[in-house]
């Protein structure tokens, strides 16, 4: 039996910003002579390992988002066809910005190792209402930006 979505909406993963050429030469240099770096200190496993994190930032930097579907269900938040019951859910919080053109996002915590967390960007409806839900189905945490979140926007990824 399918239920129906109380509040849907379509919205990318993360904001993308072009990268300029410029942007490319100066991870490569950085990458270089951390490479550099690595082999004068005998250490080629850990130069291997530097090149391969240039080369999957470079290759992230490159990737425009995806598309997802989100729902708000009255058993859980889903992303697509992945389901994420209330029960499995620590805390969430609705996250506003200053910057106007960002929109609002739910910011969820879950029990999920490898999705400990969730930012969904909150598009075609009322930030305010989705709040008043969560708060009858999850508790209310307060959800910081991690150095994770930093780094990503320091790097403009």
């Amino acid at each position: 039996m399918a239920r129906t979505a109380l509040y849907e909406w379509e919205g990318t993963e993360y904001a993308f910003e072009e990268k300029s050429a410029d942007w490319y030469w100066a991870l490569g240099i950085i990458a270089i002579a951390a490479i550099i770096a690595c082999i004068l200190f005998n250490n080629i496993i850990l130069a291997l390992l530097v090149l391969a994190a240039a080369l999957a930032v470079a290759l992230q930097a490159a990737k425009h988002p995806r598309q997802h579907r989100f729902g708000i269900y009255d058993h859980g938040v889903a992303i697509d066809e992945r389901l994420y019951p209330y029960e499995d859910l620590l805390s969430f919080s609705v996250l506003e910005y200053a910057d106007e053109s960002l929109p609002p996002s739910l910011s969820l915590k879950t029990r999920h190792i490898l999705a400990p967390h969730l930012l969904i960007p909150i598009v075609g409806h009322d930030p305010v209402e989705i709040y008043e839900f969560f708060l009858e189905h999850v508790e209310e945490g307060r959800h910081d930006e991690s150095v994770i979140d930093h780094v990503v926007d320091l790097l403009r990824l």
